[in-house]
C-alpha cells in the first residue's frame, strides 16, 4: 500500500506547514518597516495590526492552521494591488492574495508566515451587462454577492459552489465545482476574461485571444499566476423550477453498503444532465443529496432506479427558484461581504478516482466499517457524481483549461473536524486511511486531488502532481514566463520550470 504519507514525505504538524521554507526571512520589525515604508509611499491602505480589520483579514476558516504575515494590505483597486505586489518584490517578501480566506490549507494567508497578504475582499463590484449577459465581478467578490447581484441585475447566474462566503478568487481559478456543476460545468468554464497583476507589476488582460497562454493557466492554478483584479463571466438564466433533495440511505451491514455504493458509481456513469448529485457518508448516516433542474415529478421519475437499488427513501424534495435553492446550501444570507467570517477545525484531503473495481469497492466499503466508524469526531466523506457520459465538467476537452481532472468520474472530499479543543496530532489518519485503501495498486495517472480540497501535509513536489498532473509541465513553463522569481509562492503552487 502506497500511503499519503509517503507520498508527501511525512505529514507535518499543525501549524508546520511551510515552516522549514526559505522565504520566512521578513518577520522581526527592523527587517518589515523597509516593506512598509514601500506600501505607505506608494499611498496602499495597510491594516494595522490591533485593529478589529487586521484581525478579521488574518482569520483563517481552518483554526487548525493560523499564519502571520509580514504585512497586510486592504486593497481598494487595482492599483493598489499593483503597487503592494511592487513592493512585494522589490523587498523579497512573497505576495499573497487573500479574498474570501476559505482555504481550506489557510493559502490566503500564504500557507506560512512571512507573506505580504492582500486582502481583497473590499473590491467587491458586480456589474452585468444586459445586452452581452457577461458579469464584471471584481477579484474580493464573493460567491454569495455574486450570486445575489447576478440575480438582481438581470435574473441570471453561474456555476459555484455552494458556501456564499467563498472568495470567487480561489474557488474559480482552481475549478469551482458545485450543486450544478454537473448540469453547467465548473466556475473557471464561465470565466471568459480577467484583469491580472503580473510579478513585475504590469496589469493585463486575459482572455482565449488576449495572453491566452495566461487566460489557460489561470483556469485551474490562477493563484500561483498572478492577482486577478477583475473576472468577467459568460452567465445563464437559470430555469424557474429547481427541486433540492435529500434522500436518506439505510446500509446497516457492510453487505449492503457494497451493493448501495456499486449502485451509485453505475448511476453516476449515466446520470442525466439536469441532475446534480453527491453521496455524503457520515460518521453516523448516509445522504443522497443534490439538485435538479425541474421539477418534483421529473426528478422522482429520474432517481426511481437508484432508490431502489440503494434502499434509499427520499426524504426530502422541495421545487424552488434560483436563489432559494442557493439558500438551501448556503444559509439565508446571501449576500456576503467584507467582515464575513467562519471558523472550523478540521483536517481535510481530496481524491479523484475514475470507475472503482470491484476489490477497491470492497476495500472502501470495508475500511468504513471496521476503521473509519470507530472514530467518534465529526467527519465525513463526500462523493460528488463529477464526470459521466453526460456531466458538462467532462465535456470540453482535457486540456481546454488547466484544471486537469474532467475525466474522473468521482470527486471525493474527506473531512474531519472537531467542535472544541486541539485538533489531535494524529487525526489525518482516519481520513488519509480512505485515500489509502482506494488507491493502493492504481496506476498514478488513474488517480488525483483537488486543490480547492488540499491536503495542507503534502510536500510541494507531490502536491502539484496530485492537483495538476498531466498539465504541469505546461504550468510550470507558463509560471516561468510571467513569475520566474516565484514571487506568488505557496507551498503547494506551481513551482517556474
Amino acid at each position: 500500500m502506497h500511503s499519503l504519507t509517503s507520498l508527501a514525505g511525512g505529514l507535518l504538524g499543525l501549524a508546520a506547514v511551510g515552516q522549514a521554507s526559505p522565504y520566512l526571512s521578513f518577520r522581526s520589525s527592523n527587517q518589515t518597516s523597509p516593506l512598509t515604508d514601500c506600501l505607505t509611499k506608494a499611498g496602499v491602505p495597510i491594516s494595522e495590526p490591533g485593529t478589529e480589520d487586521y484581525d478579521i483579514d488574518v482569520s483563517s476558516f481552518n483554526l487548525r492552521l493560523p499564519y502571520t504575515p509580514a504585512v497586510v494590505v486592504g486593497a481598494n483597486t487595482t492599483d493598489h494591488v499593483r503597487d503592494a505586489v511592487a513592493c512585494a518584490a522589490e523587498h523579497g517578501v512573497k505576495a499573497t492574495a487573500k479574498c474570501g480566506g476559505h482555504s481550506y490549507a489557510s493559502f490566503g494567508l500564504g500557507g506560512e508566515d512571512g507573506h505580504l497578504v492582500i486582502e481583497m475582499s473590499r473590491m467587491n463590484k458586480v456589474v452585468l451587462d444586459a445586452e452581452s449577459g457577461v458579469a464584471t465581478a471584481e477579484g474580493g467578490t464573493r460567491l454569495g454577492h455574486l450570486a445575489v447581484e447576478l440575480w438582481n441585475q438581470g435574473k441570471r447566474a453561474i456555476s459555484h459552489g455552494t458556501c456564499p462566503g467563498v472568495g470567487v478568487g480561489g474557488h474559480v481559478l482552481h475549478g469551482g465545482y458545485g450543486m450544478s456543476s454537473h448540469t453547467h460545468g465548473l466556475a473557471l468554464d464561465w470565466m471568459v476574461g480577467a484583469t491580472v497583476v503580473l510579478a513585475n507589476g504590469s496589469v493585463v488582460e486575459t482572455s482565449e485571444t488576449e495572453n491566452p497562454d495566461l487566460f489557460w493557466a489561470l483556469r485551474g492554478a490562477g493563484g500561483s499566476m498572478g492577482v486577478v483584479t477583475e473576472f468577467r463571466f459568460n452567465t445563464f438564466e437559470p430555469p424557474e423550477n429547481l427541486t433540492y433533495f435529500v434522500g436518506t440511505v439505510q446500509w446497516p451491514t457492510e453487505e449492503r453498503a457494497l451493493v448501495g455504493l456499486t449502485a451509485v458509481q453505475e448511476f453516476a456513469k449515466t446520470m442525466p444532465a439536469e441532475l446534480n448529485m453527491r453521496l455524503y457518508i457520515a460518521s453516523r448516516f448516509v445522504n443522497l443529496e443534490g439538485l435538479y433542474y425541474g421539477d418534483k415529478a421529473g426528478l422522482e421519475e429520474t432517481l426511481a432506479p437508484l432508490i431502489e437499488k440503494t434502499n434509499a427513501t427520499l426524504a426530502l424534495a422541495k421545487t424552488v427558484g434560483w436563489l432559494d435553492q442557493l439558500k438551501h446550501y448556503g444559509g439565508s444570507n446571501l449576500d456576503q461581504g467584507h467582515g464575513h467570517e467562519e471558523h472550523e477545525n478540521f483536517y481535510s484531503t481530496s481524491l479523484y478516482t475514475k470507475e472503482l473495481s470491484d476489490t477497491q469497492l470492497q476495500s472502501f466499503v470495508s475500511y468504513w466499517f471496521h476503521s473509519a466508524k470507530n472514530n467518534t469526531r465529526n467527519w465525513h466523506v463526500q462523493i460528488d457524481l463529477h464526470g459521466g457520459e453526460n456531466s458538462a465538467v467532462a465535456a470540453p476537452a482535457a486540456d481546454s483549461t488547466s484544471y486537469a481532472h474532467r475525466d474522473y468520474l468521482l470527486m471525493y472530499l474527506l473531512y474531519d473536524r472537531i467542535n472544541s479543543g486541539e485538533y489531535p496530532a494524529d487525526g489525518h489518519i482516519v481520513m488519509d486511511g480512505f485515500v489509502d485503501v482506494i488507491t493502493e495498486g492504481m496506476e498514478r495517472e488513474d488517480w488525483g486531488m483537488y486543490i480547492n480540497y488540499p491536503n495542507p501535509g503534502l510536500d510541494q513536489e507531490s502536491a502539484q502532481v496530485n492537483y495538476w498532473g498531466s498539465h504541469l509541465e505546461k504550468l510550470q513553463a507558463i509560471k516561468k514566463e510571467v513569475d520566474p522569481e516565484d514571487l506568488f509562492y505557496y507551498p503547494q503552487g506551481i513551482s517556474p520550470a
